[in-house]
């Protein structure tokens, strides 16, 4: 008798959709114009014209009916009657999502342009990584920054979008990336979204609670790479971590800082607004040539997850009990 196969409708297109997505990120830079991500930002910036009002209420309505049918496209994607298209479409949507690349670039080219001696142009590339004040900082306010953005976005930019999609698929993919925009455009704390942007930040919070303590630990042991070491990150991101006033950054920017032996933290200036953020760690103050640990750190952090995606997709295949064959008639068993 021919074995029973078991069905494995989704697990490995998936998981082989998240590395080749992964993979994606490192070789296809993002488009000039026309990024999946830049468009649902428009049409979410459109649905906010329609649906304004200074409430909670309000806001929670615009938040569901923005992710909503992000997450239907994401659940029709994992319908797809092929696994060969299952895995294109998985890949597609994790290269769409995932932004680790460019944040690399990103923090590469602030620090090409301190080594070269260039503040003005580290000055007016920084609002590309984070809402800090750029004007202000010296050459070593800017590389603390761009060390905690390179730390914080590590989790909102890679580690969360493939930990979803390696549990939930394409809706994951797609929803957590529609969560973490719409968080990037009203879940801040002003005069217009102080109500509004409630919804989204906290469900941003919730999206990325588990993501921020992965990062953590893959921080934490990938330190060597840095030459670091994997014990002192576990400890200051003990320490440390749950003292940020983000429930979820200050574990990434504190294990980052044990890894790097460095020191974060401190005054932030937003638009003319200051924050006090408590110092994390025990090292030095970061230098520009911490920026570019600081990204190696990052891509071992990033490969790190696009495994750990790719391996709890296959969970479902991995648990599923084998099929229990039927007995034989008498008449069919053989004298």
């Amino acid at each position: 008798m021919d074995p029973v196969k078991t069905p494995h409708r989704h697990a490995r297109p998936r998981g082989l959709g998240l590395l080749l997505g992964a993979a994606l990120d490192r070789v296809v830079p993002d488009p000039p114009r026309g990024h999946p991500v830049a468009l649902f930002g428009i049409a979410a910036a459109r649905l906010e014209q329609c649906v304004y009002r200074p409430s909670r209420a309000r806001g929670a309505a615009f938040t569901a009916l923005a992710v909503a049918p992000v997450a239907a496209l994401g659940v029709l994607g994992e319908r797809a009657p092929r696994p060969a298209l299952r895995a294109a479409l998985t890949a597609a949507a994790t290269w769409a999502v995932v932004g680790g690349d460019m944040l690399g670039r990103e923090a590469e080219r602030i620090a090409d342009a301190l080594e070269a001696g260039d503040i003005d142009e580290a000055r007016r590339r920084l609002p590309h990584l984070c809402g800090r004040d750029p004007h202000a900082l010296d050459e070593k306010g800017i590389a603390r920054a761009t060390v905690e953005s390179v730390a914080e976005n590590t989790s909102d930019a890679v580690v969360a979008p493939l930990l979803w999609g390696g549990l939930l698929g394409l809706p994951g993919l797609l929803g957590y990336r529609a969560v973490n925009t719409l968080d990037a455009m009203i879940g801040h704390r002003s005069a217009r979204y102080e109500r509004f942007g409630w919804a989204s930040a906290r469900l941003d919070d919730v999206a990325n609670w588990a993501p921020a303590r992965l990062t953590a630990l893959l921080a934490t042991a990938a330190a060597p790479l840095v030459s670091g070491d994997p014990r002192r990150a576990a400890r200051i991101r003990a320490r440390y971590g749950h003292r940020h006033p983000s429930p979820n950054a200050g574990h990434c920017e504190a294990a980052f800082a044990g890894a790097l032996d460095l020191r974060l933290g401190g005054a932030n200036s937003y638009a003319g607004r200051v924050e006090h953020r408590p110092e994390l760690g025990e090292g030095r103050r970061p230098e520009v040539s911490d920026i570019r640990r600081a990204v190696r750190l990052a891509r071992a952090v990033n490969t790190a997850a696009a495994a750990t995606a790719a391996l709890l997709a296959e969970l479902p295949t991995s648990r599923r009990p084998a099929p229990r064959r039927r007995p034989r008639r008498a008449h069919q068993r053989k004298a």
